[in-house]
């Protein structure tokens, strides 16, 4: 679940630089090379600096970034924006159930600042709630399809979540009157779900959090529904990939900031935008505490510890990434229309790597 938000100062940009020469384009960041120039009869000897292996990335984000301008030109049936449908009431979670300590109040919880480290029956803990959620998650999947609502994904996911004898860690967070929340097209996060039907074309990102045994666990994905063009095919997986390239950075005494480096470069390659609000966050017995996992490129300093858990879950859209809230104080829009994706998993940090609780 992605309950935390904030405001960061400005981050540096790419190192790659892209230099072009009689219509020739090379993508440059650090080894060195002579090669000859052919002007006229003269030759005319450069050093550049030339990565080979980055040039197909460049040269797919080059092919993006036209199709993005061709989806411009072409006059296509506009969406209709996103509007709110109507909400039932929660649904009920038997009493026998153990609640988080938050349900029954309304007011935020403070932000811990505990880095939760776990023994063997932790872990143990954490592992059958993760893998609780990723089922969940998959459930979630399959019910995606044109003409079902979000509430309806709702009632299946709160009834698996709630035969395993867990609560599902999103109802009643600071009052959230759903069991998972449901981002559909430019929705950002935290979605409610409601009685709108889903439609050909359209995006949806599940977010499922859950309580069991005494631990939270809680991942995103973001899922077609029917058929949707190449540009938003791409935005998926592109989103995804920036995942796997946070989790990719992450082990053992490794700094916290090499997951905004390695998400950041992988979205800069193809030309599209990464929500720096909305950020990772540690878990465990507790649903959000330290250390905050900054999605973008950041000077944060500390280092992950073995055993240690955490989330991390980037957003991008293909526009802008300036957002606004609806009236009911939780839904998040892209300002300009434009979708957005997410993936998140929650990490063990382990003594050789790194471990994605969340995954089948």
């Amino acid at each position: 679940m992605t309950g935390l938000t904030l405001v960061s100062p400005p981050h540096s940009t790419s190192s790659l630089q892209s230099f072009s020469r009689n219509d020739t384009v090379f993508q440059c960041q650090s080894h060195r090379i002579s090669f000859s120039h052919l002007t006229g009869n003269k030759v005319a000897r450069k050093r550049w600096i030339v990565v080979w292996s980055k040039l197909s990335g460049y040269e797919e984000a080059m092919r993006i970034r036209k199709l993005r301008e061709a989806h411009s030109r072409v006059k296509i049936k506009k969406r209709a924006p996103l509007r709110p449908g109507s909400i039932s009431p929660p649904l009920p979670v038997p009493d026998h159930i153990p609640r988080p300590s938050y349900v029954g109040t309304t007011q935020s919880p403070v932000l811990s600042d505990m880095c939760q480290v776990h023994d063997s029956e932790g872990i143990s803990g954490m592992r059958a709630v993760c893998q609780l959620v990723a089922r969940a998650l998959e459930l979630a999947g399959t019910l995606v399809r044109p003409s079902v609502t979000t509430k309806e994904i709702d009632k299946a996911v709160h009834s698996m979540i709630i035969e395993a004898g867990a609560y599902p860690s999103q109802l009643g967070f600071c009052g959230f009157p759903k069991s998972i929340s449901t981002s559909v097209n430019e929705c950002v996060c935290h979605g409610i779900p409601d009685s709108r039907q889903l439609q050909n074309g359209d995006i949806i990102t599940v977010d499922i959090a859950v309580f069991l045994n005494g631990y939270h666990g809680t991942a995103s994905k973001t899922f077609i529904c029917g058929q949707v063009n190449e540009l938003v095919q791409r935005l998926v997986q592109v989103t995804e990939g920036c995942l796997e390239r946070g989790i990719s950075a992450c082990k053992d005494g490794a700094l916290y900031r090499r997951i905004g480096k390695r998400i950041s470069e992988y979205a800069e390659r193809y030309d599209f935008s990464l929500f720096e609000r909305f950020v990772g966050h540690g878990i465990g017995s507790i649903l959000h505490s330290e250390p905050l996992i900054l999605h973008h490129r950041n000077d944060k300093p500390g280092r992950m510890v073995e055993g240690q858990t955490f989330t991390i879950g980037p957003t991008l859209t293909m526009g802008s990434s300036e957002c606004v809230t609806w009236d009911d104080g939780w839904t998040i829009v892209t300002s300009d229309g434009s979708r957005a994706v997410k993936f998140e998993h929650t990490v063990l940090i382990t003594k050789t790597g790194v471990e994605v609780l969340t995954k089948l």
